[in-house]
Order: C-alpha cells, then structure tokens, then sequence
C-alpha cells in the first residue's frame, strides 16, 4: 500500500496503536495531519462495537480502521491522495467470521464431478459417467460437496455395483461423512470381505459378506490414503480459487479444520507471496490414530502451538478430531437409542480411552482443542476429556471447543460454562437437512437441534459463534443467518422456534464471536478505530428487511484490510 501523507514519528505511532483512541466518532489525536488511504462516506455502517452503534463514514490507514464516526467527522482525514468511496446509503457490516469452513473444497470444485445439485441417484451415475468418459483408465474420479440422504429422491448413499456400471475402468470417491466407492477402488487399496472394520468406522457389507462401496467415518481412510496428494502449488492454486468464493459471500475471515502441514505450508507460502484475500484460523489434525509416543511428537516436535502467527494465518487449535458421525447421517453418538432401533445409539469414531489421552498430550503441549461432537453422548465424552485434562493443566481462558455440538442438552452447557468451553455452532444444518434430522432422531429432537437460544442465554454471547461446515452445508451465511433468526427450513417449516435468536444475536456470533474464538478480538471482529479494516457492503438492509429477505441478501463489495478483494 501506498505511503500516506504525514511524518515518519507520526506514522510509527499509527502503526504502533499509540495514537489510536475509541469511541464513534473518535480517530486520530491528530485527525488533520494524518490522511487515509481510504474514507467510506454515506453509508449505513453497523459497527457492532460495545454501544452497537451506526456510523456513515470510516478512514483507514494501512489496512486499519482510523476513525470511525459521521461524515463530517471523518472529513479532516481526506487528503490529495486519499481513495474516497461514496456508499450512497449502502449497509455495511464487519466482515463476516466463518468458524468452521473447509475452505480448499470451493477451490477443488473444479477438479471434481459437480454432484451439488443432482437430485436423483441416476442424475449422479450420469454426472459419474460422464467424467469417466474424459478420464483415462485407473484415473481417480472423485465427487464434489454432497449430501444424497438430504440431497436425493432415494434418500440414501450410491453403491459400488451401481458406480461400477458407468466407471469400470477409475477408482470412484463420493467423498461425505459416509462415502461411496466403486469396486476399482476397493480393488487398489486391497479391501475386500475379509477386511475388518477399523476403529471409528464400519465397512457396510450386504447379505453375503460383501462390502457394498459404502464407508462410514473413519472407514472411508482405507481407501483415501491411496489417493495421490496434490503438491503444495497445486493447492496454492486451489485456495486462491476458494478465497474468492469466500469473498464473495462477504466472508473476511475462516477457521479452517483439519490441515495437514501441506495445507499450512501453502497458506504461508500464499500469505509470504502477499495473496491472501481471507485471514485463515489454521486447525492442525494430526492423525488421532497416532500412539501417544507419535501424538507427542506430531503436537511438540514443530516447536509452535495454538496461537502462533500473526492477522493473515495463525495456528488455533488442534481439530477436528471426530468423535462421531452426523445426526444427517445416522451416525451421531447419542445418550438414547435411536426411534426406530432401541439397539443403536449411533457410531463412536474413536476410543474413549484415546480421546482421553490425545487431550491430555496436547495440552500438556499447549495446543487448545475443538473436538467434533454431535450427539450429547459424543459431547459427554469431550467434556469429560477436557475435565480431565483441566485437572493436570488448567484450561481456564484457553477457549477449549466444543465443534458442533448440535444436539447438546442444558446440562452440558451448564458444564461447558463451568470449564470455559466455547461453542462454534452450524445453523445451516437446519435449512436442508432438517427433515433427514427428524426422519433419523424424531421431531422432539429436531426441535432442539443447534440450541442456540440456549447456548448464548448460558454461556454468554462471545463465547457463541457460528460457521456454515462447508462443504456438508452450503457456505452461503445469509442462509445460515436466516435460519437462526427464523428456525425454517426451505419449506417454511420451523424447527425449535424457541432457539431463534435476533438479528444483532445472529450477526455477532458470525463476527465479533468469531475473533473472540481465535484469541483475536482486540484486533478484529467491531468496525471500531485500531481494528483491521475488514468489512462487507450489502446490496440492502440487513437489520430492517423483511425476515424473508435475509436469506437473499448479496455482496456488493467485500473488503480485507482496507483492500478491496471482491466487486460485484
């Protein structure tokens, strides 16, 4: 960014936060002297600071809110060289804080078989066929975001036999909590009958034995690992493409679960290389399946843990490490037996006695965490893994997790808020699958999915936030945000009424909570003076729309310290 027009000490100060002063309609001590790169006039700013108050105008100056305030007040920061930007009433909000977002998928988009929208199990074979016939034979053929039991008229997963019929000659993913291969695959990583179920999977066999394609959790990693890596320039490329999906959508910041050391090394190579467009949270997610001798290794032996980095990447936590499935997918891990099965309570993805000592290592070594759990008997397990941990380590004030905790009872948040355990919810689950929610556990339990009325009335707004977990859901937080004002599904039908949360509640938790989860709400979250200038222009009111409107709001402009890094 170009220098700005003022002394040397002067700008030394700036950057230093020396200078800085709060308040709306604060800015600079010496407002006048110190020109913006940028001013923002005439807009309809909802800062989301302390007050909630409204501003018109912004100045920023290398990447930083400088002032806040009216357009009048922010008129002795104009100068010869400044950018001024007339919103001509426009809204704008803080950029937008997605706490659970496998962002490299939007970027894979394009190298996968686009399944999103197929809405029956011989559209997918025909999507199937039709990559097979560009591919040549032994070509890995793997599918895009999904959801078939939500997604399908069949409600239900594609089998080997069927994928075989249109790609005999590649190896076929359809990737998911529960995934589907073709006999090609099973064939090149050596599964067949006689391979047993691994810890925190099962292999779906039909009546003879035979496994059927389909895989859930931790099963699917039989076959997965014979899939060639991409290099690190490859996935350069695809994070670039994934940011700008992100952008669009006003998105400014993400924590991005579950990175191996090739993710992190190419999101610092981008970051060295000045092309982030998106501030990533980074979750480290060693291999849960390491002995403790090797869970050591992996959580110390790079010397850095939960907070090293700086406002483009930052290491957060260790995660997602899952202890089970979905309540889409019939495999959350519950405290009762499912409706139809008084047998089956749902599928734990790892030992108990594993969880427990994989915590108990990393924080030894300094890592928070934020453990996937759906069901409240998987959410059980996890408090009881950070209870016991806290015991050899405090971890007070460290923002240990709970990652979904989408079907989690009063008592738990009421041990949460004992502990200081944070939340990091996903509404969005509600919108397209909240009928595969009540098919699979009931309606009494629908309606009480994704609590989030009660979790903020009990742990307290900052400790609330709010991600969309694309791909399973669609990254889309207009969506998201409607459906945790309004409790409906696309049909219009309300689940929980009593768990809508306002507007301000909603925007909050998908903002300023979400830097308070990363440790970074003194930098970024509130439009306020000393703050990154993160920020999102919208093509309508978000605070005064009809409650129908929300879900329809766009982008028109999106920008990420102070630059602008998507137009409509």
């Amino acid at each position: 960014m170009r220098a700005f027009q003022t002394q040397p000490a002067i700008r030394a100060a700036l950057l230093s936060g020396i200078v800085f002063a709060g308040g709306l309609g604060m800015g600079l001590a010496h407002a006048g002297e110190i020109f913006a790169d940028t001013v923002y006039k005439n807009g309809k700013i909802y800062t989301l600071d302390a007050e909630s108050s409204v501003a018109s105008a912004v100045a920023i100056v290398d990447g930083r809110f400088v002032a806040v305030g009216t357009d009048s007040a922010i008129e002795p920061y104009v100068g010869p060289d400044t950018q001024v930007v007339d919103l001509n009433q426009q809204t704008v909000i803080p950029g937008l804080n997605d706490t659970h977002n496998h962002s490299l998928a939007a970027g894979e988009q394009a190298f996968r078989v686009p399944l999103e929208d197929v809405k029956t199990v011989a559209e997918a074979l025909e999507r199937i066929k039709e990559a097979a016939a560009e591919k040549k034979p032994g070509e890995w053929i793997i599918g895009s975001s999904w959801h078939p039991t939500s997604q399908l008229a069949e409600h239900r997963y594609l089998t080997a036999k069927e994928i075989d019929s249109v790609a005999p000659n590649n190896p076929v993913y359809l990737r998911g909590h529960v995934s589907s291969f073709n006999t090609a695959a099973m064939k090149l990583a050596g599964v067949d009958r006689n391979t047993p179920d691994p810890e925190g999977g099962v292999i779906e066999r039909d009546e003879a034995g035979e496994p059927t394609g389909i895989f859930q959790e931790r099963a699917s990693r039989l076959i997965t690992s014979h899939i060639p890596e991409p290099t690190v320039e490859e996935l350069e490329e695809r994070y670039v493409e994934a940011m700008k999906v992100a952008n669009s959508y006003g998105l400014t910041s993400v924590t991005e679960p579950s990175l191996a050391p090739e993710n992190i090394r190419a999101l610092q190579r981008l970051m060295q290389e000045g092309k982030l467009t998106l501030r990533y949270s980074a979750m480290y997610g060693p291999s849960p399946a390491l002995s403790p001798e090797q869970w050591d290794a992996a959580t110390k032996g790079v010397g850095t843990s939960s907070g090293f980095g700086n406002e483009w990447l930052k290491l957060d936590a260790i995660g997602e490490m899952s202890i089970d499935g979905g309540m889409t997918f019939r495999t959350a891990f519950m405290r009762e037996p499912y409706p139809d099965d008084p047998e089956y309570r749902g599928v734990p993805a790892m030992f108990k006695e594993r969880l427990m000592t994989n915590v108990s290592i990393g924080n030894k070594n300094d890592w928070r965490f934020s453990i996937h759990e759906v069901g409240d008997a998987a959410i059980d397990w996890v408090l009881d893994a950070y209870d016991a941990a806290n015991k050899e380590k405090s971890i007070a004030g460290r923002r240990f997790a709970v990652m979904h905790g989408s079907l989690i009872q009063r008592d738990q948040l009421e041990r949460m808020k004992e502990l200081g355990v944070i939340i990091e919810l996903q509404n969005i689950f509600m919108w397209d699958k909240a009928a595969t929610v009540e098919r699979n556990l009931g309606r009494k339990v629908a309606d009480r999915a994704v609590p989030t009325r009660m979790a903020i009335d009990i742990l307290g707004v900052n400790n609330v936030s709010l991600g969309s977990d694309f791909p399973t859901n669609i990254m889309n937080p207009w969506i998201n945000l409607y459906v945790a004002i309004t409790r409906k599904d696309p049909n219009g039908t309300v689940y929980g009424a009593d768990q809508a949360i306002t507007r301000e509640e909603a925007l909050r938790i998908y903002t300023v909570s979400g830097a308070y989860t990363s440790f970074e709400e003194d930098i970024k979250g509130p439009i306020k003076v000393g703050n990154l200038a993160d920020m999102a222009v919208l093509d309508r009111d978000f605070f005064t729309v009809p409650d129908e409107e929300i879900k329809d709001i766009e982008v028109v402009q999106t920008i990420v310290g102070g630059k602008t890094v998507y137009q409509r």
